[in-house]
C-alpha cells in the first residue's frame, strides 16, 4: 500500500497540477471548516486507501484550500470530502458524508453519480442531512483523474480559426455520428471512431464540426422509462455537465486513466490536419446537481451559495435553465471558473470555438435579472486567450430571456431562430412570408445592422438537434415524442412543418418526390443566404427521428 504525505502546496492554479515536486491540489471553498483529499486504488474501489486532512493553518490561503502531495502522480484517482455549516437559510449545504468531485478535474474514471446514489443506503432523493453519517460506498462513484497536460505530442498543431465568412458548420452528436454499425468504423461511438469518418465531412464541404456536449456528464441522470419498450432512458444529448474540463469518458475507446484526454486530442489533431475546425457545445448555464431535491456531489458541497443563483430565502434554486438550477455566472469565483474552463479547452485541447447553450443565463446577475452589460460575456469577448476563438450564443433561456439580434458582449455570433422559422414558413407556402424570407436570405439586417455586426454573425439553420430533423420538417405535422416517457408533453408544438399529405414515412411516390424537392429548397436557401450556414448531421441523407422533436434521451 502506498504512503502519501501532505505538504503546504500553492493556492493557484486550481485542480490537480503536475509539478516537479509532486501533485499540487487546490480548491475554492469560502465557508468550509474541513477539507479531506481521498485517494483510491482503482475506479471501483469502495473505500479510499488514503485520506489526507488539510490543516487550515497550513493548507489554506484566504478562501482557497491547497496541498502538495509529493508521492502522487499522473493517473492517480481522488475525490474530496468537505465539511462546514449545513444552513439552508444561508444557502450553505456542506455535508462531510458526500463524495465530491473536483470541478477542475481534467478527466474522470468510469462510474455514475446517479447509480452510486440510487444503489446506496441513501435511497431516493438526497434531501436529508444527517450529521456524522458515514459516506456511501464509492465503488460506483466516478473518480477524478490526475492528468499531465504535457503528455501528448501535438506536432505543431494549433486551432485553425477560419473566418466565419468561410465556414460551413455541421452540428452532430459525437457518439451518434458513428454509433450505428453501418458507419463501418472500427471504434463506433468514440473520438477515435469520429476520426475514421473525417472523409465524409470533407466530401460534404464541411469546414467546422459543432459537437453536442462532450464535457463529462452522467447518462444515468434520466429517470424516465420508454413506455413502449419498458427500457430505462438515458441522457443522450448531455446537456447536464458534471466535468467542465474533462472530455466524456465513455466516448473514448481508451478509458484508462488519461485515455479520454489523449484520444480527444488525437481526434482534434486529425480534424485539423483535414482543415476542419472543432466547435464545442458547452453548458455553463446549469449543472447536473438539480434543485433542492437533487444530489450533492460537486458545487453544492463546495460552496453552494456562490455557484448557484438562489432566491432571497436561499433554501431553493432559481431555475432559468429549466433543469433545476442556474449557474451564478457573473459571481466572481464562478466567472473565473468559466473563463478557466474555456481557456483550458483552447490552450490544452486546441478547440476552435464554443456554442453556448441557453446563453442568456450568462447575462443574468446574482438576483437573476438580465444585465445589459454582463461581465462574463464581455470578458469572454475580449479575453486574450480566446481572442481568435469563435463564440456563438444560443441567445435565449428558459426564463424568458430572448436576445436574438441583441446579445451583449461585442463580437458574439448568434443562433438565428428567426431564420429557421421564417424560411420554414416560406418554403411551406404560408401567405405573406416572402418579405421576411427575403430579409433572412439577405443577412437579417433587421437584427444585426443596428449593432455593427456582419451577416456572418448570424448562424443560419433550418434544423438543429433541438427540434425536428430537416426530413421530419417535411414529413410530420406534429411532434411524436411518445417514447420520451413524458406523454408527448415535452418538445415544442410550434414546428412550422408540413407532412405533404401523409404523417410520417410513406411509400407514395408523389408525396416523397415533393418532400425531396422541399428538402433541396431548404438546403439551397441555407447555402446561398448571407450568414454562416449550419447543417444538422444526418440531414444530408434524410435522417429521421420518427417525428420526435426532443430526442434528448
Amino acid at each position: 500500500m502506498r504512503t502519501l504525505t501532505l505538504q503546504q502546496g500553492m493556492p493557484l492554479g486550481y485542480g490537480a497540477t503536475v509539478t516537479p515536486q509532486g501533485i499540487n491540489f487546490s480548491i475554492f471553498s469560502k465557508d468550509a471548516t474541513k477539507v479531506s483529499l481521498c485517494f483510491f486504488e482503482s475506479p471501483t474501489a469502495p473505500e479510499p486507501f488514503a485520506t489526507l486532512d488539510l490543516d487550515p493553518a497550513v493548507n489554506r490561503t484566504g478562501q482557497i484550500w491547497h496541498a502538495l502531495v509529493p508521492e502522487a502522480k499522473p493517473g492517480d484517482l481522488y475525490l474530496y470530502r468537505i465539511d462546514g455549516p449545513y444552513d439552508v437559510e444561508r444557502g450553505l449545504r456542506f455535508d462531510y458524508s458526500r463524495w465530491l468531485l473536483d470541478p477542475y478535474a481534467k478527466c474522470y474514471s468510469e462510474g455514475s453519480v446517479y447509480k452510486a446514489y440510487s444503489e446506496s443506503s441513501t435511497r431516493g432523493l438526497d434531501t436529508m442531512y444527517i450529521k456524522g453519517r458515514s459516506p456511501m460506498k464509492a465503488h460506483l462513484f466516478p473518480k477524478c483523474v490526475v492528468i499531465d497536460d504535457n503528455d501528448f505530442d501535438w506536432e505543431g498543431d494549433k486551432p485553425i480559426n477560419l473566418p466565419l465568412e468561410q465556414c460551413v458548420i455541421y452540428e452532430t452528436h459525437l457518439k451518434g455520428f458513428t454509433a450505428n454499425k453501418n458507419s463501418g468504423v472500427e471504434h463506433p461511438g468514440t473520438y477515435k471512431g469520429f476520426s475514421e469518418k473525417i472523409q465524409h465531412l470533407k466530401d460534404l464541404g464541411v469546414t467546422s464540426v459543432e459537437l453536442l456536449p462532450i464535457q463529462e456528464f452522467d447518462e444515468n441522470e434520466n429517470g424516465n422509462t420508454n413506455p413502449k419498450s419498458g427500457d430505462r432512458l438515458t441522457n443522450y444529448w448531455g446537456y447536464s455537465t458534471i466535468g467542465f474540463f474533462a472530455p466524456k469518458n465513455t466516448y473514448a475507446a481508451d478509458r484508462s486513466p488519461g485515455g479520454p484526454v489523449r484520444e480527444f486530442k488525437q481526434m482534434v489533431k486529425e480534424l485539423h490536419k483535414a482543415g476542419i475546425e472543432v466547435i464545442l457545445d458547452v453548458v455553463y448555464n446549469h449543472t447536473s446537481e438539480g434543485n433542492e431535491r437533487g444530489y450533492t456531489f460537486e458545487f453544492k458541497g463546495i460552496q453552494n451559495d456562490q455557484y448557484y443563483i438562489l432566491p432571497p430565502d436561499k433554501q431553493y434554486y432559481m431555475n432559468y435553465s429549466g433543469c433545476g438550477n442556474t449557474f451564478n455566472c457573473n459571481q466572481p469565483n464562478t466567472m473565473n471558473f468559466v473563463i478557466d474552463s474555456l481557456r483550458y479547452w483552447v490552450r490544452q485541447m486546441h478547440v476552435d470555438g464554443f456554442r453556448f447553450d441557453l446563453a442568456s443565463i450568462l447575462c443574468r446577475d446574482q438576483w437573476g435579472q438580465i444585465n445589459g452589460f454582463p461581465p462574463l460575456t464581455n470578458w469572454i469577448s475580449v479575453d486574450p486567450i480566446l481572442a481568435n476563438t469563435k463564440i456563438i450564443a444560443e441567445p435565449w433561456d428558459a426564463g424568458g430571456g430572448y436576445q436574438v439580434g441583441y446579445f451583449p458582449g461585442g463580437r458574439w455570433s448568434e443562433w438565428n431562430d428567426r431564420f429557421r422559422d421564417d424560411i420554414r414558413r416560406f418554403v411551406r407556402g404560408d401567405e405573406h412570408t416572402s418579405t421576411a424570407a427575403a430579409t433572412r436570405i439577405t443577412g437579417s439586417s433587421d437584427l444585426y445592422l443596428h449593432n455593427g455586426k456582419k451577416p456572418s454573425n448570424s448562424i443560419n439553420y433550418v434544423a438543429c438537434h433541438d427540434g425536428f430533423t430537416m426530413n421530419d420538417v417535411v414529413s410530420y405535422n406534429g411532434k411524436h415524442n411518445d417514447e420520451n416517457g413524458e406523454e408527448n408533453r415535452d418538445g415544442s408544438d410550434n414546428n412550422n412543418s408540413y407532412n405533404h399529405g401523409f404523417e410520417g414515412e410513406c411509400t407514395n411516390a408523389k408525396i416523397e418526390n415533393l418532400r425531396v424537392r422541399q428538402l433541396k429548397n431548404f438546403i439551397a436557401i441555407l447555402m446561398v443566404s448571407q450568414g454562416t450556414p449550419m447543417l444538422l448531421g444526418g440531414d444530408e441523407f434524410r435522417r429521421t427521428q420518427n417525428g420526435n422533436n426532443n430526442a434528448y434521451c
